[in-house]
């Protein structure tokens, strides 16, 4: 089993049912067991500035599958929860990013992981940090209280604890 950390973040519809539903998906496919969720955090886009607030979240899990197996469930799951690509870093029902897969460092043409600015971002960080500050990032070789604490948690905010 591998533990990974799968960031899932919403901003258009009902942001919070969205993450529940994409958790619960997750949780249903038998070669995923999520083990922690973080609390829900209000975040300001980054990138794209011109839309919604989102809604994140970090899911630590356990798995059987591969990095590349666990992208195909995340993708299908965005697909179920009806994402669409329009705008890069735009608008979006659910979006899952893998962060961290075990202590691994992949780079394939389909997955890169950790995922290539979850150092830089604090809307993956602080929900990161509530379930694991001593996880290390891979290639940066800093914990992720360490990297939060070099970036700051500027544009998110405690929405509410996930129940």
């Amino acid at each position: 089993m591998t533990r990974a950390y799968i960031s899932l973040g919403s901003n258009m519809g009902d942001k919070v049912a969205s993450l529940k539903q994409a958790v619960e998906l997750l949780q249903a496919h038998e070669h995923i067991q999520v083990i922690r969720v973080s609390s829900i955090y209000d975040t300001d886009p980054v990138g794209y500035e011109d839309q919604d607030v989102f809604m994140n979240i970090v899911a630590e899990v356990e798995t059987e599958l591969t990095g590349e197996e666990l992208l195909t469930v995340c993708q299908s799951i965005e697909q179920e929860l009806k994402r669409v690509r329009v705008v890069r870093w735009g608008p979006r029902t659910m979006d899952l990013d893998i962060i961290l897969y075990g202590d691994e460092v992949i780079d394939t043409p389909i997955l890169t992981v950790p995922h290539p600015r979850m150092h830089e971002r604090a809307f993956v960080l602080v929900p990161l940090v509530e379930l694991n500050a001593e996880v290390i990032h891979p290639v940066q070789r800093k914990s992720a209280e360490e990297l939060l604490s070099e970036n700051g948690h500027d544009g998110v905010r405690l929405f509410e604890k996930w129940t």
